[in-house]
């Protein structure tokens, strides 16, 4: 069909050009100023990497410890480099992406102090045939804006005028520095392995840590093998919640935002001390506690599962690292034996290693798992939902929430959220929590990097991609597939829990997946349990807050399983000679 000329008027055609101009379009480009960055050679020959522009008008910390999703962000605009030269300038100007502002000609003029950060890429050939470019952790947890060797200025002080096109030069003279590894005690010992697996998969050598926590009388017991608590969660730097020493009484009060508490630093001193006292004590399972240490270069761990563009992790951590630890510490080395527990992440972690190695681990303790039900992916439905950032509407465009409190006040949009990583990294690197799960879950795609679940400008859902997850990353979709199969293996295993107002909206999943677990046959005999008005990450505590449970999985989780596991062991298991 052949279309007909439009004769454009004279009217029509300023009615185009104010549109246009509206919509931030060619014929309206903006002006603002460019801010021209080098670094010195003796900070290095040449690197690839994302460097941030950040503005803060601020004083209160650097605006690198200043980017966040709630109203107190500031500002960051980021590009990405390759190939940059010391003493060459690269421009950050109007054609960089930022948030929550997108454009800097958009920011309001005034008084700001001004930082850049380059954080640091590396060129990975990987087995699968391809070449990309990721930051590699440097013993700081996939934390850009603290990844030791990373260059940055220390703030300075502006006037900034968005319709100025005058040319800002900043210098990035600072470096920071390495950091130290923690040290071992006698309860707390530190291990690394290389993973051949996951060094075959990156082409370079890979590796693993944990932090082991001894039981007590383990020198003392020379014969005497133990079970193996994992707890799953976030890049640890060193053993959590542990104290061998009493609280520090005279240390300054630090204020907790997030509960509302003040002097909060010292209640998490004294619940440590006090969990050092019950390990030691009388009447606590003599058990192996690990905190696994498995950051790789899209965040600061790997999600605990096989995955396209990760590797092999789930393989490495339950083939490799597990058994040495048994080995060096006398685990008892039986599936009977070791069991899972956390939250959030390591909620979700714990949860999917019981699923997909239903032999090797003998129950799951997943406390405010990230999305379990992809039908319920916070609040998408990434199978029926055209859009990720929007209610689909004819009229009026309503953004969905990404973060809320106890009442349901929305801090953040998911929108905005998605365009904080965007600014932070581009092809899923900003190291943030939307990347990582694309990185988990997704294909790859046909430059390397994970296929976007979204697009990440318009939010606009690619249906393919979300039944590749469905297939393998669903857990609640995979429960009900294969129950048949790993139902009577999972029996009595799976424990979830989860707050009802979950600040991620973390519990609609939680429902979904209830739903299924309920209809199972045989039954799986577990539980599922919901904290009333609830924030994340509630844990199954009705007795105490989210500040203080929260200290405590340890304690709770090592406890519960102790007493379970005399249902689950096989005949024959020894459950008294760690029993001491």
């Amino acid at each position: 069909m052949r279309l007909k000329p439009i004769l454009v008027t004279s009217n029509l055609f300023f009615a185009v050009l104010l549109l246009l101009t509206a919509c931030g379009g060619d014929t309206a480009k903006k002006t603002s100023p460019t801010f021209s960055i080098t670094f010195p050679k003796e900070k290095g020959e040449q690197f690839d990497g994302r460097l941030l522009l950040m503005l803060s008008d601020s004083d209160k910390n650097e605006p690198r410890f200043q980017i966040v999703d709630g109203p107190k962000t500031q500002l960051v605009f980021g590009i990405d480099v390759e190939g940059w030269r010391a003493g060459e300038a690269q421009k950050v100007d109007a054609s960089a992406f930022g948030y929550p502002i997108q454009r800097l000609a958009d920011v309001p003029a005034g008084d700001y102090y001004v930082q850049v950060l380059l954080h640091k890429y590396e060129t990975f050939t990987r087995a699968d045939g391809h070449t990309v470019k990721l930051p590699m952790d440097r013993g700081e947890g996939q934390q850009w804006n603290r990844a030791p060797g990373n260059l940055y200025n220390k703030p300075v002080k502006i006037s900034f005028d968005p319709r100025s096109s005058k040319t800002i030069k900043i210098v990035l003279d600072q470096e920071i520095e390495a950091i130290e590894p923690p040290k071992d005690t006698k309860y707390v010992k530190h291990i690394k392995i290389k993973s051949e697996r996951l060094s075959k998969f990156w082409g370079r050598d890979f590796y693993l840590g944990a932090h082991v926590l001894l039981p007590e009388g383990f020198d003392e017991h020379p014969t005497v093998k133990y079970p193996l608590a994992i707890f799953h969660g976030h890049f640890p730097y060193d053993l959590s919640n542990w104290r061998e020493t009493p609280p520090d009484t005279t240390i300054p009060c630090v204020y907790s935002d997030r509960f509302q508490l003040d002097c909060y630093n010292r209640i998490q001193e004294q619940e440590a001390w006090s969990f050092y006292k019950r390990w030691t004590g009388p009447n606590f399972p003599r058990v192996l506690a690990i905190e696994i240490q498995h950051p790789t270069p899209f965040y600061d761990d790997s999600y605990a599962v096989n995955s396209a563009n990760q590797g092999p992790y789930g393989d490495a951590i339950t083939y490799e690292l597990i058994p040495y630890i048994e080995q060096q510490f006398r685990g008892i080395g039986q599936g009977w034996a070791r069991f899972l527990y956390g939250g959030s992440t390591g909620g979700w972690e714990a949860l999917a290693a019981q699923v997909f190695y239903p032999d090797e681990y003998n129950g799951c303790y997943a406390a405010c798992p990230d999305p379990i039900d992809f039908r319920a992916y916070t609040v998408i439905n990434i199978y029926e939902d055209k859009n990720a950032y929007f209610l689909e509407s004819a009229f009026k465009k309503t953004p969905r929430p990404g973060h809320r409190n106890y009442l349901g006040h929305v801090s953040a949009t998911l929108q905005e959220m998605n365009y904080r990583e965007l600014a932070l990294g581009t092809k899923s690197r900003s190291g943030q929590q939307w990347d990582i799960w694309e990185a988990v879950y997704s294909p790859v795609g046909a430059d390397g990097y994970p296929k976007p679940i979204w697009n990440k400008m318009t939010g606009d859902i690619d249906p393919e991609v979300a039944a590749y997850w469905r297939e393998n990353y669903d857990l609640a979709y995979i429960l009900k597939r294969d129950w048949k199969t790993i139902g009577p293996k999972l029996k009595g295993k799976i424990h979830i829990y989860c707050g009802d107002m979950d600040n991620y909206y973390l519990n609609n999943a939680v429902y979904l997946t209830e739903e299924i677990l309920e209809s199972t046959d045989p039954y799986y005999d577990g539980e599922v349990d919901y904290g009333d008005r609830a924030e994340h990450c509630w844990n199954g505590d009705h007795t105490q807050p989210n500040a203080i449970s929260r200290l405590r999985y340890h304690q709770m989780f090592i406890t519960k399983w102790a007493e379970q596991a005399k249902k689950r062991a096989p005949k024959g298991a020894d459950l008294t000679s760690w029993r001491y």
